[in-house]
C-alpha cells in the first residue's frame, strides 16, 4: 500500500511537473513571436486570452467530466487534448492557428492542475508537506523550460520547443496510466489503505456535489484568490523578460531571469516549510498561523516589487524579482491545504479542483490585461499593475474563513 502511495504521488508530481514546464516557456519565446508574427503587445497577449477560454472550459467541465467518466480516465483525456495544442504550436502556423493551439493545451493543462490538487488534498496524512513538495516540483518545471525556450528563441526553428512539450505530456500520459489504471479517484484511494469521506447530510438528501460546493462562500473567495495570485505569478513569469529588454536594456540572456524567478519559487516552496509548520504547530508560544503567514508573504513581495519598479538597476532588479518568487512560492500549496482544513472532507475534491482550475485560468487574464494596458502605454506599466494585484489578494484574503466552515 505504501509503495502504491509513492508511485500516485511522483505521477502526480511529474504532472504539475508538466503544468509548470508549460507555464514558464512563454515569457522568453514573447519578444521573438513579435518578431516573427509582426504583432504588438495586445496582440501577441491574445495567446492568453485563448489559454484562458481554455482554462475556463476545464474548470467548469472538471466536476462533472470526472464524477462522470472518472479521475482517472480524464487526466488521461486531458494529457492527449493538450498534446493536440501543442502540436498545432510546433508546426508554426499562421498567427490565429497558433493561438488556437491555446484552447486546447489550456484545457488539457486546467485538467491536469486541478487533479493532482484535488487527489493530493483528499489525502490524510501528511498533506502540507506532500503539497509544498509537489509544488516545489512545478516551480522546477517552470525555472528549467525558460531556460530551454530562451535557447529556442534564437533558432529559426523557435516552434520546435514545444516538441518537447509533447513528449513531456505524452510521458505523463504514460504515468497516468499505470498509477491510476482509470479508476476513480476514491477506488485510487482506496489502493492506498484510504476509506472514502463520509457523505455529507445534503449528499444522503440527493444533493449533488456542485450545488453543495458553490453553496460554500469559502471555496469562491479561494477560487478568486488563487485567480489573482497565478494571474501574479505568470504575469511576472511571461512579461518581465521584454520589461528588462525594454525599461533596463537587457540583453539576449534576459531570458533566464524568468528562471531565476520560478527558481525563486521553487526554493521557497522547499525552504520556507519549516516557516508553514511552525505558523501552525500548538506548541509554539508565538503562533503565526497559515492564515496569517499569507499577509507576511504578499506584504514582503510587495515590498520587493517597489524595488524593482523604482530602482533603475538591472542586476538588483533581477535579484528582487527573484526573492520575489522565493516569498510568492509557498502561497499556492499553503492555500491548497487551507481548503483541505476549511471544506467538508467529502468536498474537498471537488472544492480544490474548482480552486485550482478555476484559479488557473488567472495566468491568461492578468498576463493579457498587462499586454493591453503596455499596448496603450508601455511595459514599464508592469511593476504597478503586479503591486495592485498583489493589493488584491491582501483583501480578498482577509474575508476567507479560517475554520471548517458549514453548509448553509
Amino acid at each position: 500500500m505504501r509503495r502504491k502511495s509513492q508511485i500516485q504521488f511522483a505521477t502526480l508530481c511529474w504532472s504539475i511537473y508538466v503544468a509548470g514546464w508549460n507555464d514558464g516557456t512563454l515569457g522568453p519565446l514573447l519578444p521573438r513571436l513579435q518578431e516573427v508574427y509582426h504583432v504588438g503587445y495586445a496582440v501577441v497577449s491574445l495567446i492568453f486570452i485563448v489559454n484562458c477560454l481554455g482554462f475556463l472550459s476545464g474548470a467548469t467541465s472538471y466536476l462533472y467530466l470526472t464524477d462522470r467518466f472518472g479521475f482517472g480516465v480524464m487526466v488521461v483525456f486531458a494529457s492527449f487534448v493538450a498534446m493536440i495544442g501543442f502540436s498545432l504550436e510546433a508546426s508554426a502556423p499562421p498567427f490565429p492557428a497558433f493561438v488556437i493551439g491555446y484552447l486546447f493545451s489550456g484545457f488539457g493543462m486546467s485538467f491536469l492542475d486541478a487533479g493532482s490538487n484535488a487527489f493530493l488534498a483528499s489525502l490524510s496524512e501528511d498533506t502540507s508537506t506532500k503539497m509544498g513538495i509537489m509544488h516545489a516540483i512545478y516551480g522546477v518545471g517552470a525555472m528549467c523550460s525558460p531556460l530551454v525556450s530562451t535557447q529556442f528563441a534564437r533558432f529559426h526553428r523557435w516552434s520546435f520547443v514545444y516538441f518537447v512539450h509533447i513528449g513531456l505530456t505524452f510521458l505523463n500520459a504514460v504515468l497516468e496510466i499505470l498509477a491510476f489504471r482509470f479508476k476513480r479517484q476514491d477506488d485510487c484511494l482506496l489502493e492506498t489503505g484510504q476509506p472514502p469521506p463520509e457523505k455529507t447530510k445534503e449528499s444522503e438528501a440527493g444533493m449533488n456535489k456542485y450545488k453543495q460546493i458553490f453553496r460554500v462562500h469559502a471555496v469562491h473567495l479561494m477560487a478568486f484568490f488563487i485567480f489573482t495570485y497565478v494571474g501574479v505569478e505568470v504575469t511576472i513569469g511571461g512579461w518581465i523578460v521584454t520589461y528588462v529588454i525594454n525599461e533596463r536594456h537587457g540583453g539576449p540572456n534576459s531570458g533566464y531571469i524568468s528562471s531565476g524567478f520560478f527558481g525563486g519559487l521553487t526554493v521557497g516552496r522547499v525552504a520556507l516549510l519549516w516557516l508553514n509548520k511552525k505558523a501552525t504547530d500548538p506548541s509554539v508560544t508565538l503562533q503565526i498561523g497559515e492564515w496569517r503567514v499569507i499577509f507576511l508573504y504578499v506584504l514582503i513581495c510587495i515590498g520587493l516589487e517597489l524595488v524593482v519598479w523604482l530602482v533603475p538597476d538591472l542586476l538588483s532588479g533581477a535579484i528582487c524579482v527573484s526573492f520575489v518568487g522565493f516569498f510568492l512560492g509557498p502561497i499556492f500549496p499553503i492555500v491548497m491545504n487551507h481548503a483541505g482544513n476549511v471544506l467538508p472532507p467529502e468536498l474537498i475534491s471537488g472544492g480544490i479542483g474548482w480552486i485550482a482550475s478555476f484559479g488557473a485560468a488567472g495566468s491568461a487574464v492578468f498576463p493579457f490585461i498587462t499586454g493591453a494596458i503596455a499596448s496603450r502605454t508601455s511595459i514599464a506599466s508592469l511593476q504597478p499593475l503586479l503591486i495592485a494585484m498583489m493589493g488584491l489578494l491582501v483583501v480578498i484574503w482577509a474575508f476567507v474563513p479560517r475554520k471548517r466552515v458549514d453548509l448553509k
